[in-house]
């Protein structure tokens, strides 16, 4: 009769049993009782736009856009770091997001990608893979050849924009 009653109570309450454990969770978004400094929060600006195309547009916008754990500065995986360090080599700006602030953006990057781990570069809106892919790359001289092209279709696009600054016809 005891193990109903556990049960029982077990059933109306809000975790998980756990080894003999009540856990409970604490981050209930929608609970008015919860001080909104425990709140989850997301890192991306809540709108119209959905999370595939922010995704989209990071890649479109940035010619070498890096999803990965922590930030260029300051990596939190090694191969992120590993990723970081072999683009460096060829002093490209490179754009990122930090996938441990935003498990919806993670998620999102998985799905558009159809690739499971992190990081995930793109380079030229192209899915290039991670940092395995980029180092053996490096190795090739592949990736030279890539972002050569990137540098020199960059450097075109400044000098059609100072023309335009200064009015000049091409």
């Amino acid at each position: 009769m005891e193990s109903g009653i556990i049960f029982s109570i077990i059933a109306l309450a809000s975790g998980s049993f756990y080894q003999g454990i009540l856990c409970f969770s604490t981050s209930v978004p929608s609970d008015p009782d919860t001080h909104e400094d425990f709140r989850p929060t997301t890192k991306v600006e809540t709108s119209e736009i959905s999370l595939k195309v922010i995704v989209e547009q990071d890649i479109k916008e940035n010619p070498v856009m890096i999803y990965m754990k922590g930030v260029p500065e300051a990596p939190r995986c090694g191969f992120s770091a590993l990723a970081v360090r072999v683009l460096r080599e060829y002093n490209v700006p490179i754009a990122s997001r930090n996938i441990l602030e935003d498990l919806e953006i993670k998620n999102a990057v998985k799905s558009f990608s159809h690739w499971p781990t992190f990081p995930q570069i793109y380079i030229n809106g192209d899915f290039v893979g991670g940092s395995d892919i980029i180092l053996s790359m490096h190795e090739t001289g592949e990736l030279k050849e890539i972002l050569k092209a990137d540098a020199e279709k960059q450097q075109q696009n400044r000098f059609i924009r100072s023309c335009w600054m200064n009015r000049m016809i091409l």
